[in-house]
């Protein structure tokens, strides 16, 4: 049996032979392992080399922009009167800005009920169409009536009104429309209601009889109308001899001393006496007193026949007032006897004589109620589901006990504007009429019957812009200047100052130039060398290090080409320059001279500019692949809209029949999408053509599907009297077709009229092919003007200039380093393929070490054996050695 562990009985130090040998042959894992470190190394810093970039292209991204650089700023002097945004085209300069009403949303509210559930009406199918638009021509207020007889003797006592709290100063002077206007305006200010006085005028019928004046009894006679005596007789003159209708007439007619008296007066005179009609009037509402003075025996005078005798008579005509709200809402009036003053106490207010105009560019729907729905919930509901423009609440006025009504419906524009005034029409199914209950309820015309109240009047922004008068539909005042948007916040009078952002740009300068020193700074020290430690960063020597910052280098030494009616070509013009170390400096002097003299052409070195000869012809967007340049515009066909017209001249009056429908078509795709197909009710009536335009222009635009794939119509009405209707959209996915439902037939407006689809732009840029879609040109792949994407409005065919486009440094810079970063980019490329040698660099290595281990199996049994056979040898020697001391002993 050998010997089992190594060494014992040969004294032979396998272990340690075994180990020796084994770190010998070990040795080239230690380049295993320094090749792997390597390599990781190389992947960190390009890693390092990825975040620096990633750092620099952040930077540029917002440097590539005009913004960036033509930034103008915008301070006003009270900002919480207005606040303002200046674009790059904007002007710098002072803005003088006064506003004096805020845009706001029309609100009407309807009576109270006791029930949001109950029903309402019978249920019979009633369709309540909404329209938006102005209301002209008009006042909001209360139309009050005749003042009470005592007021033109006694006036009115103090207390007896009171508008919206504010109890108005009258007393016993207070005896006429006139002084009773002039009491509310002396409290316009705190009620927020001005009065207006009716004229004062006199019965029509008084002078329908006049007899002869006589006063061959004895008698005199005067007739005199606000203290100017018009007529005198005095005694013994016999009937037609002195006053007659006739000699009245010419008294008061043409430039007499009666009629300049009456004028001084400003009492006016209309009709004759001898035509029965003689009216005098105080168009400023006070009062007019016609009085004849009687003494002794006289016949004749007005209402009396000659020979009536004439005992004498006073009439005072007395005006009325009319309350007017300043900014439309309801009226309070109030009081200890506001009927004095033809008023009845309590809220109101209405349009007085107004005309409702519906605007086409607004949306109008209809809903319809019947048993399922005629209830104040069920209303409600159906309108917020039309979304048209108006929006439906419940308010509860929060009134309880027996007979309490605290249920009001409540309609809101969903935008504010003066052109957001709501009409609302009921009509009608069949031969049935709306349900008189749902009328009474919803019937509103601004220009009629009224029977909601309104809480809020639709109102524009109204203000000055440098002493010219601005409005707008919203609190957004833009257009007055060029560029600038103000917004308006409050009520009130303020300044804006406008001024080239010279900051800003300043600073987006800087920005450029620490991102590219900090991503010089970066790569530098990735491929460095350090002479006196004799070792180089983990990039010395690499193409994709060395590839990168020559490309930057040299984008940034290069000139900027396409610009147009510039000077500005290099960065050394605004002080930007290289320096010894490779880093970029600024010349702050240069460059603030650069933004003094050229603030707008400094963008044009950073960012991607376009600029046209046309005017007509806009920058869309580019691509990477866009190549600076000017290339020549030729378009061969201009972008159309679909259309359908109308081959017929419209009548005086067309009418539309009730539950008319029609199936509507609009900027459909292939193949048909579902949702650019919806039917459209048109409420019943009769419509002159400007109204059936707007009627039908609204009615499209209110389908909400429609409006929310952007998709809308106008409506114009041509020389002919034809009806036009037009798709917003260009091009050849712009097209509109409208088919007969049910009620009155298409045919009925637009005749034979057939649709014709719209056509997508087409032409050349830069004499390469290029393809339209809409009015957007887009430069054809391959070509210089590969994604440039042109906006081609105007109407002219054939040349239309040319179009320089330009790359900023920044711009191009940006592209660069998208190049090297991303998922595609030339970093993940050469990290991809590290990561691969690392792990090819790992199984060799894992494959060797495997092999080591069958080497030192080897070696360990060859040890092994040796160290045996030595074990057997010394035992042999041993047992030898032995038998020969054995046979010496006994020799």
């Amino acid at each position: 049996m050998g010997i089992s562990s190594p060494g014992i009985g040969s004294n032979l130090p396998v272990d340690s032979i075994v180990s020796k040998l084994m770190a010998v042959e070990s040795a080239p894992l230690a380049d295993f392992d320094k090749k792997t470190a390597s390599f990781q190394a190389q992947i960190s810093a390009f890693g390092n080399m990825s975040s620096a970039l990633g750092n620099f292209q952040s930077t540029l991204s917002s440097l590539s922009s005009l913004a960036s650089f033509q930034a103008l700023t915008t301070t006003p002097a009270d900002p919480s009167v207005v606040t303002a945004t200046a674009k790059s085209d904007a002007q710098a300069g002072n803005y003088r800005i006064n506003v004096t009403q805020l845009a706001q949303a029309q609100t009407l509210a309807s009576g109270g009920y006791k029930s949001s559930t109950a029903t309402i009406g019978t249920g019979g199918k009633t369709t309540i169409s909404f329209s938006l638009g102005t209301v002209s021509s008009s006042e909001f207020g209360i139309a009050g009536t005749a003042l009470a007889n005592s007021i033109r003797t006694s006036g009115l006592t103090a207390g007896s009104v009171s508008i919206n709290g504010t109890t108005i100063s009258t007393n016993n002077t207070t005896k006429s429309a006139r002084a009773l206007a002039d009491a509310i305006n002396d409290k316009t200010t705190t009620t927020g209601v001005s009065a207006k006085a009716s004229a004062a005028t006199t019965d029509k019928t008084l002078f329908s009889t006049f007899g002869n004046i006589d006063t061959s009894g004895g008698g005199s006679y005067t007739l005199s109308v606000g203290g100017v005596e018009i007529a005198v007789q005095g005694a013994n003159v016999a009937g037609g001899a002195g006053v007659t209708a006739a000699s009245l007439d010419a008294a008061l007619t043409g430039d007499t001393a009666i009629s300049r008296a009456l004028a001084d007066a400003n009492i006016t005179v209309t009709g004759t006496a001898a035509g029965g009609d003689l009216q005098f009037s105080n168009a400023d509402g006070s009062n007019v007193a016609l009085t004849e003075s009687v003494s002794g025996a006289v016949t004749g005078g007005i209402g009396n026949a000659a020979g009536t005798a004439n005992i004498g008579s006073t009439v005072t005509a007395v005006g009325t007032i009319t309350l007017v709200s300043a900014d439309g809402s309801p009226i309070t009036v109030g009081g200890s006897n506001p009927a004095a003053a033809g008023l009845s106490a309590g809220v109101g207010g209405a349009y007085l004589n107004a005309s409702f105009t519906a605007d086409s560019t607004r949306t109008a729907g209809n809903i319809v109620i019947d048993s399922t729905n005629n209830s104040l919930q069920g209303i409600m509901d159906a309108i917020n589901k039309g979304n048209f423009g108006v929006t439906a609440s419940i308010v509860s006025d929060g009134s309880t006990g027996t007979g309490a009504t605290p249920n009001h419906l409540v309609l809101t524009s969903t935008a504010t504007g003066a052109n957001s005034t709501m009409k609302i029409t009921l009509s009608g199914s069949g031969a049935d009429p709306a349900d008189p209950d749902l009328v009474k309820l919803l019937g509103y015309d601004p220009g009629g019957t009224q029977n909601l109240s309104q809480k809020a009047a639709a109102a524009d922004t109204q203000a000055t812009v440098n002493g010219i008068a601005v409005t707008s539909s919203n609190t957004s005042i833009s257009g007055a200047v060029a560029g600038v948007s103000f917004e308006a916040l409050k009520v009130g009078s303020t300044s804006v100052a406008v001024a080239k952002d010279s900051t800003t740009l300043t600073n987006s300068v800087n920005s450029f130039v620490k991102a590219y020193n900090d991503l010089n700074s970066a790569l530098s020290k990735l491929g460095a060398y350090d002479p006196d430690s004799k070792s180089g960063g983990p990039l010395l020597g690499d193409s994709t290090l060395r590839n990168l910052q020559s490309s930057v280098r040299a984008t940034l030494s290069s000139a900027i080409t396409g610009l147009q009616s510039t000077s500005l070509t290099n960065l050394s013009q605004i002080g930007v320059s290289f320096q010894k170390d490779g880093s970029l400096a600024v010349d702050n002097a240069k460059l603030q001279k650069a933004i003094t003299s050229n603030f707008n052409d400094i963008a044009g070195l950073f960012a991607a500019v376009g600029r046209g000869t046309d005017p007509d012809v806009t920058l869309n967007t580019s691509s990477s692949k866009t190549q600076a340049g000017n290339y020549a515009i030729n378009i061969t066909q201009l972008a159309t809209q679909g259309t359908l017209q109308g081959t017929l001249p419209l009548p005086a009056e067309t009418t539309i029949a009730q539950d008319t429908t029609w199936t509507v078509t609009l900027n459909d795709t292939k193949p048909p999408t579902l949702a650019n197909t919806a039917t459209i009710t048109l409420p019943a009536g009769t419509y002159n053509p400007s109204q059936l335009a707007t009627l039908l222009q609204s009615t499209i635009n209110g389908v909400s599907a429609f409006s929310n794939a952007g998709s809308s119509v106008t409506a114009t009405l041509g020389d002919d009297g034809s009806l036009k209707l037009q798709s917003a959209a260009y091009g050849s996915a712009s097209n509109l077709k409208i088919a007969t439902a049910t009620g009155t037939d298409v045919s009925a407006i637009f005749g034979s009229g057939t649709a014709v689809d719209g056509v997508d732009v087409a032409g050349t840029i830069g004499g390469y092919s290029a393809t339209g879609k809409g009015q957007v040109l887009t430069g054809s792949p391959g070509a210089p003007v590969d994604g440039l994407k042109l906006t081609i409005k105007g109407d002219t065919t054939g040349p239309r200039g040319t179009f320089g486009f330009s790359q900023g440094y920044a711009y191009m810079l940006n592209t660069l380093a998208a190049g090297y970063l991303g998922g595609n980019g030339t970093i993940a490329g050469r990290t991809k393929g590290l990561n691969a040698s690392v792990t090819d660099i790992a199984q060799q290595r894992a494959d060797f070490a495997d092999r080591l281990t069958d080497v030192e199996k080897r070696y360990r049994a060859q040890y092994s054996a040796l160290d045996t056979s030595i074990a057997s040898m010394n035992t042999t020697q041993q047992f030898l050695t032995q038998q020969l001391a054995s046979l010496a002993a006994n020799r």
